[in-house]
This record gives structure tokens, C-alpha cells and sequence, in this order.
């Protein structure tokens, strides 16, 4: 294994200098590289139509017998058509490719091939144009699926493939597996050659899953050794100790009481940042639990020691929440907080700049722009982070040098079990705020298929005749072609069979839908790419009420509080990730009503 690490990709026969900076571009540099780059899908070439069959929406194999002998057109110059006919028993096709006469003696009549391509179809004439195409015999077994994989300028799919065999070939002799025997045991797991062959090159859609299950435990297994590897490190001493924990003014200016839950995580915070040891703490709860007002306390806290504080979150509508929440009550208490985000005109930000550097500014809440260059400190004690989950390592680790070992508070609400906690977070200590404040209900989860719809549309009706508000998700803003033909590596697992994945909702034409379903009630439509001012306009309407149902994509995933909205409806729900549809689901409950 050592040796396919330390061979550089140039070795490989046919790839030079240029090649190699193709492949440097994505990443593989030497021949272990190109092991671990996958496709990134899979042409289901196994999955054999007849002529028939085929509606011309997507690509299809098809297996059909040259009929006639291929001929070459001279269209105009620089361009040749090379045709042919070729059949099945239910129809007959022709066959088009441009500019490859070289493929004139490819196919000789009465031979049979596997075409995959577009098969067009007008009354009962079949075409195909430049489709892929194998030698089939039924004593030929042909590989079901094909792999795709990424590209960059310079490397053809053809290229990779070859190279990749080379290597798997090379690989049989000098590939260590660093799992022990006991482990791939227990846990039913392939060998690493086989799991890197069959990535590579299927022989069979269960194989193939077997290989992605394999790979992705080797995954999680090192991400674990590493993290608790880190966690073992013993922490560095030299962050600022805060003496003054007391956050008693704050608590008087709050409208409400803090949860027990509340009042422990506030506690934590205040032992770890009273220690010379920086605190590394994560705050888990759900959406509306309050996780919010112990950033607040941990930030109080900071100022109250001589230090500044930090917030970052994903989005410029969640930091500009925060801002709008919690700049009225530090306000009160004499500390300054500003804003910082990408929208701030250059002046205004080279003078929020000037202020943080010369402590003028106690808190700053902003987005990624807090990592930007001219982002100095003149003392960061706190650093907090906001959906923590949006953010990676390296993002966190930028902003907490801006400060002399400053305090890490990262919060997150999406729903992390704890075996996951531990590999994710080794490092960071947790709290976990399990209370809902008073008044609050639960959300009430179902998921459901097309037989319920006409009951789904009833419960809308009647949701906002109650006075209610409701959004509805998808996952696309406009209707887009039919699927390629391709299988994602995403869809492929040991539980699922190549099922067909249900049609796409999109949101313009579905909203379209609504309003002419629902006439009665106001309707609007919202996406990322409407301009902010428009998207500002249709979400004050709905915050207002005028609006009572809004259908939308992801823009209203962080940062939308409409306390009136209790119905949450999400279209292909199999389009989303356990962060996404669970910062959704956290739009709604979020007043009193029950959703």
C-alpha cells in the first residue's frame, strides 16, 4: 500500500505532465489517490429496454442487431454522419454518430450490440444519436453498471476507467487492509480490495452496495480514531479566566424564567470559562428550547471580564435575528453590539473593523464575514457558533485565532444521537438542553405517501380556517428534466433496490396548484434566487398574516419566525438531510398553537 501511496500518477503509461495536473485538480496525485476517487454515479446499462419501451425522456439500454451496413454522409466540411439501422422485435431504430468514421467497420450486419443513449421516438420510427455502445453475446456477460466520475478539463471518462483498472490490477499484491479480520467480521463487512474493486466496477447491484457500506464504515471508523486521538490530547492552559460569572442583570431584563435545563447549561458555561483551559463545550437542543439566551449569558459573561465576544451563524437572515433579539437587552446593560454580514456597504464594515480593533465594540454577531482578513480583535475572549453544523473545523479555527486562546461555545439543534455525538464531538464537551419553555408544544411528526393528499389538502383548509398558517417545501424551484438514467451512488444501499424515486415537486408550478386548489386563501411563492428585497416583501407578508400559505424551497430552512405557523408540509422528503428537515420542522411550534 506504502508503494501505491508514494507513486505519483505520472507513472501510469499514457498520463504526462498535463494529464497529471488534471488529476491534480481533483485531488489524486498518486496512484493510491485514484483508488479512493469513486464515481460519482452509474449508468444502469443492466437494466435492458426494448425499442418499444423507451419514451425518449431518458436514456436507455437496448440491445438490437445491425440490420444494415454502415454508411457515411459528408454533410458539409468538417462534419460526417456515419448511419445505420438496427432492430429488436419491437421496432426498428437508426443510428447516428457524428464525425466517427472510424466506427464504419464497428458493426457488421447480423451482430448484436448494447446501445445506451436516447432513444427518440416519432410515430413508430425509432433514432438514436451517439450512443454508447458494447458487443453483446449471451455468452458475454456485460457489467450492469458503468461508472461516471468527476471530471476536470483534459481527462475523459474513458481515461479514468483505464487507469483505474490499471491500478486495481496493480493493487491486488499491495493492498494492506487496515481493518482487522475481527471487525469486518462483526460488523459483515468485504475486504478493502474487494470493496475498491466493486466501487470501481460493479458485478452486481448487491455487491455494489456492500462496497459503498464498507467504504463508508471505513469512514466513520477513522474519523473516530482520529477525533478521540484529538479528544486524548491534553488542552493547552492560557485562556482568559472570567471571575465575574454573574449574569443576574440579565435574567432581570428577560420576559420569562429559564428552564432547569437553561439554568444547567448556564452553569457548565460558567465552570468551564472560570478555568485557564479554553472551553470547548457543545450545546445540543431542539429548535426553540432556548439555546439562544445561554449564548447570551456565556457572552455577558465575557464583557463583564474585559473581553470581546463573537457570535457566527449561516445565514445573514439567522445572524440578523440574532441581532435584532439581542442588541435591544445588551443595549440596556451599556455593552455595544453590531452587526457584521456580506450585505454591509465596504464603509460601514471598514467601520465596524476600525471599532472591533480598538474594543469599541464589546459583541459582534455576523456571518462568515467575521473570518474575512480586516476582521481584527482587540481582545476575543468568547467565541460562539451558531448551527454549528454549517460550519467546518478549519471555519471555527479561524475565528478562534483571532483571540489568545479564546472560549469555543458551538450550539446545534439538529438531532444528534449520542453514538454520533461521541465520534462527531470527542473533543467538546456536551450539554444537552432537553426542556421546551413553557407554553411551547411539541411538534408532531408524520410521513405520509400520495394517498393521503386529498386528506392533506382537507387539514390544510381547515388549519387556516382555525387561524392558522402553513408552509409548504420543495426541493426544486423549477420543473427539470427527467432523471439521466444515472444511479447516484447516493441511491444505492443494501435496502434499497433501485425503487423509482417519486416525481419531483417544484416549487413555481406548484404553487401555481395551491392557489388555483385553494382560491379562498392568500398565496405566495419563495426562493433563494428572488432578490432580497422581493423575498423581504413576501416574507413580511407572511409574517404579518396577510399571506396564509407560503410555498417555498429551503430559503426558509434558519432564521423565519412566524409564531402563527403550525403546518408544515415537505415534498420529497427523501430530497433532504436529517439537518435540513429537521431545521424545518423547527419553523413550525414556535407560538402556542399545536403543530
Amino acid at each position: 500500500m506504502e508503494n501505491l501511496r508514494n507513486t505519483p500518477i505520472k507513472a501510469l503509461h499514457g498520463v504526462g505532465a498535463v494529464k497529471a495536473k488534471a488529476y491534480a485538480k481533483l485531488g489524486v496525485e498518486t496512484l493510491y489517490d485514484l483508488l479512493f476517487h469513486f464515481p460519482r454515479a452509474y449508468e444502469n446499462r443492466g437494466d435492458i429496454k426494448k425499442l418499444g419501451e423507451c419514451d425518449g425522456t431518458s436514456k436507455n439500454a437496448v440491445i438490437l442487431t445491425i440490420a444494415t451496413a454502415p454508411k457515411i454522409a459528408r454533410i458539409r466540411r468538417g462534419m460526417n454522419l456515419l448511419k445505420f439501422r438496427a432492430y429488436d422485435e419491437s421496432g426498428m431504430c437508426e443510428i447516428t454518430y457524428f464525425n466517427q468514421d472510424y466506427l464504419k467497420t464497428s458493426f457488421p450486419m447480423g451482430v448484436s450490440f448494447r446501445f445506451y443513449g436516447k432513444v427518440e421516438r416519432v410515430g413508430n420510427k425509432f433514432s438514436m444519436s451517439s450512443p454508447s455502445h458494447e458487443l453483446y453475446a449471451e455468452s458475454l456477460k456485460l457489467p450492469d453498471f458503468t461508472p461516471i466520475y468527476p471530471l476536470s478539463e483534459g481527462l475523459s471518462q474513458k481515461q479514468i476507467v483505464q487507469n483505474t483498472a490499471l491500478v486495481l490490477e496493480m493493487a491486488k499484491s499491495g493492498l494492506d487492509d487496515y481493518l482487522p479480520y475481527e471487525i469486518r467480521t462483526e460488523n459483515k463487512l468485504c475486504t478493502l480490495s474487494t470493496a475498491l474493486k466493486e466501487i470501481h466496477s460493479p458485478t452486481s447491484y448487491a455487491a455494489l452496495a456492500n462496497a459503498k457500506k464498507r467504504l463508508i464504515f471505513d469512514e466513520f471508523f477513522l474519523f473516530s480514531i482520529g477525533i478521540n486521538t484529538a479528544a486524548k490530547i491534553q488542552k493547552e492552559t492560557g485562556a482568559p479566566i472570567f471571575k465575574d460569572t454573574d449574569i443576574s442583570e440579565l435574567l432581570s431584563l428577560l420576559p420569562y424564567s429559564l428552564t432547569n435545563a437553561q439554568k444547567r447549561t448556564v452553569a457548565d458555561i460558567a465552570s468551564d470559562v472560570s478555568k485557564d483551559v479554553p472551553m470547548g463545550r457543545i450545546v445540543i437542543g431542539d429548535v426553540g428550547c432556548g439555546k439562544t439566551v445561554c449564548a447570551a449569558a456565556a457572552m455577558l459573561m465575557a464583557v463583564r471580564n474585559g473581553y470581546q465576544a463573537a457570535l457566527m451563524a449561516p445565514t445573514e437572515i439567522l445572524a440578523c435575528q440574532h441581532q435584532n433579539d439581542l442588541a435591544p437587552i445588551f443595549e440596556k446593560m451599556g455593552i455595544r453590539c453590531e452587526l457584521l454580514v456580506g450585505a454591509l456597504t465596504p464603509a460601514k464594515k471598514r467601520k465596524i473593523h476600525e471599532c472591533l480593533s480598538r474594543k469599541e465594540i464589546d459583541i459582534v454577531i455576523g456571518t462568515q464575514a467575521l473570518l474575512s482578513e480586516g476582521v481584527e480583535f482587540a481582545s476575543l475572549g468568547l467565541v460562539v457558533v451558531d448551527e454549528q453544523h454549517r460550519f467546518g473545523v478549519e471555519q471555527r479555527a479561524i475565528l478562534s485565532k483571532k483571540g489568545e486562546k479564546p472560549h469555543l461555545l458551538v450550539m446545534s439543534a439538529t438531532p444528534i444521537p449520542r453514538s454520533m455525538a461521541l465520534a462527531m464531538y470527542g473533543n467538546l464537551d456536551k450539554t444537552i438542553i432537553d426542556e421546551i419553555p413553557p407554553g411551547r408544544q411539541r411538534v408532531d411528526t408524520f410521513l405520509v405517501n400520495e394517498s393521503y393528499r386529498s386528506r392533506l389538502d382537507t387539514f390544510i383548509k381547515k388549519q387556516v380556517e382555525d387561524g392558522g398558517q402553513v408552509y409548504i417545501v420543495c426541493p426544486a424551484v423549477e420543473e427539470t428534466e427527467e432523471d439521466s438514467g444515472e444511479v447516484s451512488l447516493y441511491d444505492i444501499s443494501e435496502y434499497q433496490m433501485l425503487e423509482s424515486k417519486p416525481p419531483l415537486k417544484a416549487a413555481i408550478q406548484y404553487s401555481e396548484e395551491i392557489s388555483l386548489k385553494f382560491p379562498e386563501f392568500k398565496t405566495a411563492f419563495v426562493h433563494g434566487k428572488l432578490k432580497s428585497s422581493e423575498k423581504e416583501k413576501i416574507m413580511s407578508a407572511f409574517v404579518s398574516g396577510e399571506t396564509k400559505i407560503l410555498v417555498s424551497t429551503t430559503v426558509i430552512e434558519v432564521g423565519v419566525n412566524v409564531p402563527n405557523a403550525c403546518l408544515m408540509i415537505v415534498e420529497n422528503a427523501e430530497r433532504f438531510g436529517l439537518s435540513q428537515l429537521h431545521q424545518l420542522r423547527g419553523r413550525v411550534g414556535r407560538g402556542t398553537r399545536k403543530s
